[in-house]
């Protein structure tokens, strides 16, 4: 997930059924294995694969205590649009360089849960050009890197059980090409905040770009660690963009989309949104390796009081240098 950004994603979203838990809790056991077993012939494929869990099914996986800011997405309606919520219990996140590593992946994964799942939605995400949505503006200018990226998007000492996990929230976007190419350029660069040829930041107060810039009580920038991915059918006439978002609290995405959906001070609502409609919208948690390699046990039986959740301190170095990190699913090898 730290990683750099590849060429091709697949997106899972998937509820798990009632008694699918355990071939649920098998999967994420044995998925770094997965990982290798299809990466190790490919190498340069650098493929990925980030699990998560959303908060309704956490305590029907896992017993003992959960992230401290696990939970379900909130739904957001402003005067004129929508941030839905819609279901999601496992998120798998599959990234390579080539489309038939992230395919034989996401196939397995499925062969191995059919029967103990439904799927809410996949997508098959794509590079586009330089690095651009289907809207033609570069996507992903400002994410953080390096030591950055590590102190934005994982968990540290202030909930020492899940450090090196982050928080995923994804959104799934339909565009309105026709409407939106019927803009002058100019005014497309307005809404976002960027010049479309060169990819400058405007200085455009109601913009998408500033809408998005959240800062704290200092003034410094809170950041996310985006991951979109362009998907559609031409033959359809589908074009959209897959949100995705890591960060290390899901309050900095939340805040971003307060600012998109419900306005700010400047500006009613983000307007790439008259442009762009969110059809899901789901939160999770994505544990470290190191939790898969070794999960916790079931939920208690009934009648037996579960383990609560206290925030501690970390152990000195926990976390500190990203080597928890979700993104591979494998210490072994570099992506």
């Amino acid at each position: 997930m730290l990683s750099p950004l590849t060429t091709v994603a697949i997106f899972l979203v998937a509820t798990v059924d009632e008694g699918g838990e355990q071939s649920v809790r098998e999967l994420l056991a044995d998925l770094p294995g997965l990982r290798r077993s299809y990466g190790f012939g490919a190498p340069d494929g650098r493929l990925s694969c980030v699990a998560a869990v959303g908060s309704e099914v956490w305590g029907r996986l896992f017993g003992g205590p959960r992230p401290a800011e696990l939970h379900p997405f909130e739904e957001l309606s402003g005067r004129r649009h929508r941030a839905v919520a819609t279901p999601g219990d496992l998120l798998f996140h599959i990234r390579a360089t080539r489309q038939d590593l992230c395919f034989g992946l996401a196939s397995e994964i499925m062969a191995r849960l059919r029967g103990s799942v439904t799927v809410a939605d996949e997508v098959q995400g794509f590079k586009y050009l330089d690095v651009r949505d289907l809207m033609g503006f570069v996507d992903g200018t400002e994410n953080p890197q390096g030591r950055a990226a590590v102190d934005a998007v994982l968990v540290a000492g202030e909930d020492a059980d899940f450090a090196g996990g982050s928080y995923v929230i994804v959104q799934k976007y339909l565009h309105d090409l026709d409407a939106w190419n019927a803009l002058p350029v100019e005014a497309q660069e307005k809404v976002i905040g960027r010049t479309k040829l060169t990819n400058v930041e405007l200085d455009e107060p109601t913009s998408h770009v500033s809408l998005n810039t959240v800062t704290d009580e200092d003034g410094g920038e809170r950041q996310i660690l985006r991951d979109n991915m362009p998907f559609g059918s031409p033959g359809r006439g589908e074009f959209g963009t897959y949100f995705i978002g890591y960060s290390r609290t899901p309050e900095v995405t939340e805040e971003m989309l307060r600012n998109m959906f419900l306005g700010t001070r400047d500006a009613t609502h983000d307007r790439i949104l008259d442009f762009s409609t969110a059809v899901t919208g789901t939160l999770f948690f994505a544990p470290s390796a190191d939790f898969l390699d070794d999960l916790p046990d079931p939920p208690a039986a009934a009648g037996e009081r579960p383990v609560p959740h206290t925030r501690t301190e970390s152990p000195e170095g926990a976390g500190a240098d990203g080597t928890l990190g979700i993104g591979d699913l494998n210490r072994s090898t570099a992506p």
